[in-house]
């Protein structure tokens, strides 16, 4: 896939030096905390998500390298994080003030054109995701979610499509705000017809068709249609 940032966008926010370590299983921040710092992915992989009012977790992306993290807060004074942020794989981020982006922004037209264009476009992401959630159901919600998968972590074999990046029946469920229960059940039905397997974690799309038939997928375009 091609970067996920525009040049110019990512010269300029490698302008910000202060890189840190990311470990497996910590967080960059929590929902509710004050956002002082975005973050800009340059490995390892960041899970986003929101807990319910019920207790329920709901993932909305797994960011990884080229990724901002931290960005839904920019250009709003006393903002709080929207979302938790849960690092899933060790590797690096650069830490950027949130006030001095603002101000970069503000001070370049043609980066704040190029924030927006990014911008604008994980909003989109956003949006077809919850409406394949609402409007597709249960089953819209883990076929669009393993269509995501291919088309962000996907590498081609004989067999199939292999989403090369574990998962768990649990982080599915999390993904389509539903019970591991029910993906455990869909998953075990595609798995006797063959449209998937499953192998040491990782998952193999045998028939990718089958799951865009199934949810009437409309083949937007993999910039819209992928999990990060």
């Amino acid at each position: 896939m091609p970067d996920k940032l525009s040049k110019e966008l990512k010269q300029f926010l490698y302008t910000f030096e202060k890189k840190i370590n990311i470990k497996k299983g910590t967080y960059l921040f929590h929902e509710g905390e004050t956002a002082n710092e975005i973050y800009l992915i340059l490995s390892g992989k960041v899970q986003m998500s929101k807990i319910t009012p019920d207790g329920q977790e709901l993932t909305m992306r797994l960011c990884s390298e080229d990724d901002i993290v931290g960005e839904l807060t920019l250009f709003t004074d006393g903002a709080l994080y929207l979302l938790n942020a849960k690092v899933m794989e060790d590797g690096t981020a650069i830490v950027i003030p949130k006030d001095e982006l603002e101000m970069g922004v503000a001070n370049d037209s043609k980066i704040a054109v190029e924030l927006m264009k990014w911008m604008s476009i994980h909003f989109r992401k956003t949006q077809t995701k919850f409406r394949d959630l609402v409007l597709k159901g249960k089953k819209g919600g883990l076929y669009s979610t393993l269509i995501r998968m291919t088309n962000s972590y996907g590498v081609m074999k004989p067999n199939g499509i292999l989403i090369d990046t574990p998962l768990t029946n649990q982080d599915l469920a999390n993904y389509c705000g539903t019970s591991r229960e029910v993906v455990n059940r869909m998953l075990s039905e595609l798995k006797k017809n063959e449209i998937l397997s499953v192998e040491k974690g990782k998952i193999t799309i045998h028939d990718l068709n089958f799951l865009k038939l199934e949810i009437d997928c409309e083949n937007c375009p993999v910039e819209l249609c992928s999990i990060d």
